[in-house]
């Protein structure tokens, strides 16, 4: 795409664009209104590759993938388009040249609430690589009017507010009512046979609510192609509303009922501790599943192909187990509406849907009590019913008399729907996301599911964008990897393995150290602005950012700050390579102990950054409201990436590549992948430490595990813990932290965190060590990068579209 043709064409266009669509000039026109200038010439311009990057898939009856997320964790788009518009550095130079900072105009732009943690950031680096790499895929999800919040501390602890990210314009979306589709909740479901037998299902007194797609625009980097990112609002029809207050004769409520239904589409992740909030969580699966599913069978007829052809023009992929209704809505539609039997509706259910799975965890792996969805989706119940109960009877032939492996894998037990065994048996695919995680997934967690399909499992190890996180985050550094190999890696990023030719040019190392220290002075400046706090940026950068749970060990991080604390007030001549640790996580609002690991930190910066014995050695700065901004800004300064979750418990971790591309050096478990981190990079180029995966379950079989015997035996440990409740400068003589220390000694550290804290300690003096020796740390800086190369999203999103989704590149006419 050629969008101007110099600097100039652009300074033209864009001072047109505020004069004539916002009737301001530059002089008279507000920040805001420079950034929505800048953005609608953007959007005019990419609208064109839009449409015909839909006509081109139609004409050509394109098979296309449809990515199902509750999540898609999109940052700022203004900047990461100009970048695979090619016309970055133009634009950059146009508005200088007018007296304004794309950065500044990229600030204006809020972060879409359109995600929380790794699961939808993956999901938008896959949307990013699909439209890249010319491939014909489209994520749906919903538009969330509030995030999921904006997290504020106060004395310490997390407070939520509502994040309401539109309250300004989002100038990427369009809102296509057109296109709008009606979903149905509750009412009653009755039979009937005709004369040949078959049966008949009719759908009444149900409550409909009408969803509103709006679409945003997915750029390819240095091409034509335009995908969808297509998110569905509950905006119900004032008809339908004024129907039912006239039905009920209660006028007066009609903006509460209005309200209550436009609430499927408020929150990302509404509470699920109470009835209500269980409700609206289903609720809104459900809506996101419906109204997709509809939508992509409405685009399918209009193929005029048979339904046998459906599987070979459309993959619907289920990302975690939220989307798991795709299965029985797409099979009630194919039944109820289009007429088809029910072995040829399965037979097209399953070769059309596929399963990422993202955990382990029990708590993570969803499942609905069965009078809910009963009540709330009948007609979806009956399906998944029927679909259990052939299942098992399938089962019951193959496995006769083994009620246990039957009652293991039901879909329907216990008075529960269980999501993932749903995604299972509809999927043709299920899949794991690091080769650790899918031989748990294989041999352990769903070792039964496995030997039932083993031909279904197979591994996907997540990527991420390199584009976002290497070139558009780290500009310095993405300019010295091109000077150095030149710039075929941008499109085939594994080449960055030829930085390794560079690994004896200490010029060269010496080069790359002064980026990142430059990177360092300016995160530090930006930490002085934002938090009134002064770093050291020749001070090692510890970085800790993830979503804040028990498993990803923020706790291990902060108990050794407070053991380094310790250490230099017993010893105040102590010599210690100064460090600067900093975390970034929001906790789920009803998730009290990672609250508590909140106030912990805090607590912790408050005690070390205002005591003078220890300030100059070492800092604590918890930076609130963690978001993908915020990440761009810290990766790209960070030395050590923290990485330590409870081996077995981490699926796969993304933030570990982001990291390892950016020239941070990995302290981590082998866990999730970290384990393929460490098979690229070598012994010597990543801090291992702790239980490996084997451990951790022989401590679960046995259960010889006694974090009591830890604290008994560890001086240390019984030091620091006991801080955490008798008088110290971190309790402060009171028992806000009474609940941690409980679950570290009463409740036997589910964790292990006690387990792994002193070989925490030594991997993390290894770190100190090797710091002070500059260019050997600079060539393992060098290493990390020079290998980072496969987890580009780009590498795990061709294997998806080979293995998985059989989709072939196409390429947009201009």
């Amino acid at each position: 795409m050629v969008m101007f043709s110099d600097k100039e064409e652009f300074k033209t266009a864009f001072k047109n664009q505020l004069e004539e669509k916002l009737g301001k000039t530059i002089d008279t026109a507000s920040d805001f209104d420079t950034y929505r200038a800048l953005g609608s010439l953007i959007r005019e311009k990419i609208n064109k590759d839009w449409l015909k990057t839909n006509q081109e898939y139609k004409t050509n009856k394109t098979k296309q993938v449809y990515y199902f997320s509750m999540e898609f964790l999109m940052g700022r788009l203004l900047g990461n388009n100009l970048l695979n518009l090619n016309v970055l550095s133009l634009v950059e130079e146009g508005l200088a040249d007018l007296g304004l900072s794309l950065s500044e105009l990229e600030k204006k732009e809020s972060d879409a609430g359109l995600g929380n943690g790794g699961l939808g950031r993956l999901a938008a680096c896959f949307l990013d690589s699909l439209a890249s790499l010319e491939l014909a895929g489209h994520g749906y999800g919903l538009r969330y009017r509030y995030g999921m919040f904006d997290q504020h501390i106060i004395d310490g602890k997390q407070v939520e507010f509502p994040d309401y990210w539109l309250t300004k314009e989002f100038i990427w979306e369009v809102r296509r009512p057109e296109d709008a589709i009606e979903v149905r909740f509750g009412g009653q479901v009755s039979s009937r046979r005709d004369k040949d037998g078959k049966l008949h299902f009719k759908y009444e007194n149900y409550e409909p609510i009408q969803a509103v797609p709006y679409d945003v625009p997915v750029v390819g980097y240095h091409n034509d192609t335009v995908n969808t990112l297509r998110l569905w609002s509950a905006e119900p029809s004032v008809e339908d509303t004024m129907k039912k207050a006239e039905k009920e004769g209660e006028f007066g409520h009609f903006l509460t009922y209005k309200r209550s239904l436009e609430s499927i589409s408020d929150f990302l992740y509404p509470d699920d501790s109470t009835e209500d909030g269980k409700r609206l969580r289903l609720k809104q699966e459900y809506f996101l599943v419906s109204s997709g599913v509809q939508s992509i069978v409405r685009s399918f007829e209009r193929l005029g192909l048979p339904w046998s052809s459906f599987p070979e023009k459309v993959a619907l992929h289920i990302n975690d187990t939220h989307p798991a209704l795709v299965i029985p809505e797409l099979m009630r539609i194919l039944m109820d509406e289009k007429g088809i039997g029910w072995e040829e509706a399965w037979e097209i259910t399953q070769a059309s849907v596929s399963y990422t799975n993202h955990t382990t965890l029990s708590e993570a792996l969803e499942s609905w009590p069965v009078g809910l969805v009963r009540s709330l989706l009948p007609r979806i119940f009956m399906i998944i019913n029927e679909i259990n109960e052939r299942f098992c009877q399938a089962l019951w032939k193959t496995y006769p008399g083994d009620f246990s492996r039957i009652a293991d894998l039901a879909i329907i037990a216990d008075g529960q729907v269980k999501m993932a065994h749903l995604s299972i048996v509809g999927s043709h695919s299920i899949n794991g996301v690091a080769k650790l995680h899918t031989d748990i997934l294989k041999e352990r967690e769903m070792k039964r599911f496995y030997n039932t399909f083993p031909e279904r499992f197979n591994n996907k190890t997540n990527g991420i964008t390199h584009r976002r996180w290497l070139m558009h985050a780290n500009r310095p550094l993405s300019s010295l990897i091109t000077e150095a190999i030149g710039d075929e890696w941008v499109q085939e990023p594994k080449q960055l393995n030829k930085l390794m030719e560079r690994k004896d040019d200490l010029s060269f190392l010496d080069r790359l150290h002064e980026i990142k220290q430059e990177n360092k002075v300016d995160f530090s400046n930006w930490i002085k602005d934002t938090q009134g706090i002064s770093v050291d940026p020749d001070s090692i950068f510890d970085v800790h950012i993830k979503r804040l749970h028990g498993y990803k060990r923020q706790l291990l991080n902060a108990l050794h700050i407070m053991h380094l604390y310790n250490e230099l007030k017993s010893d105040p001549t102590l010599d210690i390579v100064p460090r600067t640790f900093f975390f970034g996580a929001k906790a789920a609002p009803s998730y009290h102990f990672a609250k508590k690991v909140i106030q912990l930190i805090n607590r912790i910066a408050s005690v070390v950054n205002n005591d003078p014995d220890v300030k100059d050695y070492i800092k604590v700065v918890f930076i609130p409201n963690y978001s993908v901004s915020i990440a761009e800004r810290i990766i790209p300064s960070s030395n050590v990436s923290e990485q330590i979750s409870m081996a077995t418990k981490e699926a796969s971790g993304t933030g570990n590549m982001k990291f390892m591309m950016n020239g941070a050096l990995t302290l981590g478990t082998m866990d999730g992948a970290n384990v393929e981190i460490h098979d690229l990079v070598g012994n010597d180029n990543i801090y291992i430490f702790g239980l490996r995966s084997e451990e951790v379950w022989d401590y679960y079989r046995n259960g010889s595990y006694s974090s009591k015997a830890v604290y008994e035996n560890d001086e240390r440990v019984r030091h620091t813990l006991d801080q955490l409740i008798h008088y110290s400068p971190f309790s402060r003589g009171e028992t806000d932290f009474q609940e941690i220390y409980d679950a570290l000694l009463t409740y036997n550290d589910e964790y292990f965190v006690l387990k792994d804290f002193a070989s925490y300690l030594l991997a993390q003096k290894k770190v100190s060590q090797d710091y002070q020796r500059k260019r050997q740390w600079n060539l393992k800086s060098l290493v990390n990068i020079s290998q980072s190369g496969i987890f580009s999203s780009d590498r795990t999103i061709q294997e998806y579209a080979r293995d998985i989704w059989d989709l072939q590149r196409v390429k947009t006419l201009k």
